[in-house]
């Protein structure tokens, strides 16, 4: 199974329409599953007076409200429904994180059946049961919150109609860049074990070892932040990954796939023309007259394979020999032993 790709836009736009359509362009270039952009009303989303976060201050170095940076990276409805017919064009998913209960009108609107819902919503219940009862495919962050919080928001999903199925979580760290000793990637199969969902990454590490992990892992989804440009203006620019690199990440994703393989235990075509060559057949050690008794030390185990398997040594010692042998020539007994030795080769594979 592949993993699901989500490059995740964001507000990597800038507000801008024709920033949102070169992210498209990218995320398919790089061959991403899906491009994810954030949908919300900055006058729903925060207080006029909310503070922005340690992060964002770092990252965009003004001095400036939650509700007025926000108001700058909103996209409206209709630029939304042009982005998401140009996703149509291009080939590509497209995907919306929602941040509020006023918004599923316009998921209603663009007839979305999954959403993204971010860490920060966790326990906003008109929302989660807004969700559940529009019946959504919903993948859900995880950042800052802990077991109990979880268990609650599923058991809360689950009370409002929505089935387990419907449902993927991601082990997330709410931090823009997440530092790697904060990733914990052990809490994603916590969470699959303990709520038997598909699981995934909300990567916000700048390095690509995490998601790589996360992959081989188990996880379903991996989520990343993709920008144009690092050095752009904005808030999340630096947590992203420019176009190079997520293309890196997305190969190496790619061949972890090819390397995890089926899982059943069975030598590869490459072994099976090895193996001949390989593994060892029964031969005579000394000369070895026709009547004489096979032993241990007139017979031994030498490569290549196509004699009698060296693993039936104990059924050939103590047997008589039907013919004189050379030292290194195959041993070979009566014919119905050949055959039982082909039959057991068949039924190992």
């Amino acid at each position: 199974m592949k993993t699901y790709i989500i490059a995740e836009a964001g507000v990597n736009h800038n507000g801008r329409l024709n920033l949102a359509y070169n992210l498209v362009n990218t995320a398919k270039k790089i061959k991403a599953n899906c491009v994810k952009f954030q949908l919300f009303k900055h006058n729903y989303l925060t207080t006029k007076f909310a503070p922005q976060a340690s992060y964002q201050k770092k990252n965009t170095k003004k001095k400036q409200t939650q509700f007025e940076l926000l108001k700058r990276l909103e996209l409206n409805t209709n630029n939304l429904i042009k982005i998401q017919k140009y996703c149509e064009q291009k080939k590509i998913d497209f995907l919306l994180s929602v941040f509020g209960i006023e918004e599923l009108k316009i998921i209603k609107k663009l007839k979305l059946k999954t959403v993204k819902l971010p860490s920060g919503e966790i326990n906003n219940l008109p929302l989660l049961k807004g969700i559940a009862r529009s019946n959504l495919n919903l993948i859900l962050s995880t950042g800052m919150a802990n077991m109990k919080e979880i268990t609650f928001t599923l058991n809360y999903l689950k009370k409002n109609g929505l089935k387990k199925n419907k449902i993927s979580i991601l082990q997330c760290t709410t931090d823009y860049p997440t530092k790697l000793n904060d990733v914990n990637l052990r809490a994603m199969k916590t969470l699959q074990q303990k709520f038997k969902v598909k699981v995934g990454l909300s990567d916000h590490t700048i390095e690509n070892e995490s998601s790589i992990s996360a992959v081989a892992m188990g996880a379903t989804i991996i989520e990343k932040h993709l920008t144009l440009n690092n050095h752009m203006s904005g808030p999340d620019h630096k947590a992203s990954l420019n176009p190079k690199k997520f293309k890196e990440l997305i190969n190496s994703i790619r061949k972890v796939e090819i390397l995890l393989g089926s899982g059943k235990k069975l030598p590869s075509k490459a072994e099976l023309k090895i193996k001949k060559i390989v593994r060892k057949s029964i031969v005579a050690k000394l000369p070895i007259k026709k009547g004489e008794i096979f032993t241990d030390i007139n017979i031994t185990c030498k490569r290549p394979e196509g004699g009698i398997s060296a693993s039936n040594w104990e059924k050939v010692v103590g047997k008589k020999s039907t013919k004189n042998f050379s030292p290194d020539e195959f041993i070979k007994l009566w014919k119905k032993f050949v055959l039982f030795q082909a039959l057991e080769q068949i039924l190992d594979y």
